[in-house]
């Protein structure tokens, strides 16, 4: 699919720039897009270094196997492919938590170390698994508990209530969700998707192993010894934190109203907190964190490299299909359409490329609450829209990428219904709230 959409959008673009005398706008459109797809990947490979070094902490600390344990009544049900303690399964419950927390910067590395895993149980590489598509579906619906990205946008915009559109993102994105899961299920049931099922192939999985539950620990757990009195010291730590904390919200609260407090704590504390907590958590466990966090980051380096070929590809034609003229034709085409359902013709842009381009997306929801107001229904609207959804192709093209799967089945339907579904959602509840 992936392929499909690829050549369909290069060919109407040039076509189109062909009839329309746009084709100086394409070929500086397709130039700036592969060196914006360049710089993208090396802008991850910072945040790519870091996370994966943390996870290879969290690992040699047996934070995963506690992970995989609290959640296999759950993840079990989704995965049934995956063994239930299996490291796949921690990676994803990161992936996910972090991007429901709006921290995209941890869920990225972390989801990629998921489809590393995942690909070590796929008896065929290169073509992907119902597990990776599911997995992938879900991280693509966009659900979202904090919404920071639009919230922090909203309020620069002049919102007088910037969280607002919590609720109404909950409902999006969860509905966006629940049609993830079903469209992927249902749709690697399909006869043409079933015959290309890797787990049908009667082949054996590379480097499959039995459930992590079933073995003794990793010798990387069973040779730490922890420092003497570290779970004191460690527990002293999240205490002094937490009075930190405290005195931090005391103090701002003078200045400024509890929701900004909470949205800066939110926002500029999480991330912080989360890398303390894995070194605190692996040196209280006894792990050489300096050690075990370099050799994680290697790997981590090595895969921000080995995705800009997919990104570029992704980015190329996304950017000639916008410089051609065919996006904005388009949505010229359906604002009549999409108007009496409560999608004015405004938002329509937003629709359109939020699974296309994130910063496209965000760049045309800034201008509209410039335009008309953050506190608009229309302001509302593309605010929820916007946390309601996910950049479907550029998350297939990242995580696909990162493990050589070009094959990707039904992970592009799958994902593209659960946008629909987001989008529908964001309209259907805004109309309601709003």
């Amino acid at each position: 699919m992936l392929n499909v959409f690829f050549v369909l959008l290069v060919l109407i673009s040039v076509l189109v720039a062909a009839f329309t005398g746009r084709m100086e706008a394409v070929s500086q459109g397709a130039l700036d897009s592969a060196k914006k797809a360049v710089d993208l990947a090396l802008g991850l490979v910072g945040a790519m270094t870091l996370f994966m070094g943390l996870m290879k902490v969290a690992q040699d600390a047996g934070l995963l196997r506690l992970i995989t344990r609290a959640t296999a009544p759950v993840l079990k049900r989704l995965f049934p492919d995956v063994p239930p303690d299996h490291p796949a399964m921690s990676a994803m419950v990161l992936s996910i938590g972090s991007n429901i927390l709006g921290l995209a910067n941890a869920a990225t590395p972390f989801g990629i170390r998921a489809m590393q895993e995942l690909d070590r149980l796929n008896p065929v590489k290169g073509t992907a698994t119902n597990a990776m598509v599911l997995f992938l579906a879900i991280t693509t619906s966009g659900l979202a508990i904090l919404p920071t990205g639009v919230v922090a946008l909203r309020a620069a915009a002049g919102s007088h209530d910037p969280a607002g559109i919590f609720f109404t993102t909950w409902v999006g994105s969860g509905c966006a969700t629940i049609v993830a899961i079903v469209a992927a299920t249902l749709l690697g049931k399909l006869p043409a998707y079933r015959a290309s099922d890797p787990q049908r192939s009667g082949a054996v999985p590379v480097a499959a192993a039995p459930p992590a539950g079933d073995l003794p620990a990793p010798p990387e757990e069973q040779a730490r010894t922890p420092p003497r009195f570290g779970a004191w010291l460690a527990w002293g730590y999240v205490g002094a934190l937490g009075v930190a904390l405290v005195t931090h919200v005391a103090r701002e609260t003078g200045s400024a109203s509890w929701g900004t407090v909470a949205r800066g704590v939110l926002s500029f504390w999480m991330i912080p907190l989360l890398v303390a907590g894995l070194v605190l958590f692996g040196w209280a466990r006894g792990v050489k964190v300096y050690e075990s966090l370099v050799e994680g980051a290697k790997e981590g380096f090595q895969v921000a490299l080995r995705i800009i070929p997919y990104l570029v590809a992704i980015l190329v034609a996304v950017g000639m299909f916008r410089a051609s003229g065919c996006l904005e034709a388009f949505v010229s085409a359906v604002a009549p359409l999409t108007a009496p359902l409560g999608l004015p013709a405004e938002a329509v842009p937003v629709a359109v490329l939020r699974p296309l381009s994130g910063s496209g997306a965000f760049a045309v929801v800034s201008e509209i609450l410039t335009a008309h107001g953050p506190d608009s229904y229309l302001g509302y609207l593309v605010s929820t829209m916007q946390g309601s959804a996910d950049t479907t192709f550029y998350i297939l093209a990242v995580y696909f990428g990162a493990i050589g799967i070009k094959k990707t089945r039904h992970a592009v339907p799958a994902g593209l219904l659960a946008d629909l579904a987001g989008i529908a959602a964001a309209v259907f509840i805004c109309r309601l709230v709003f």
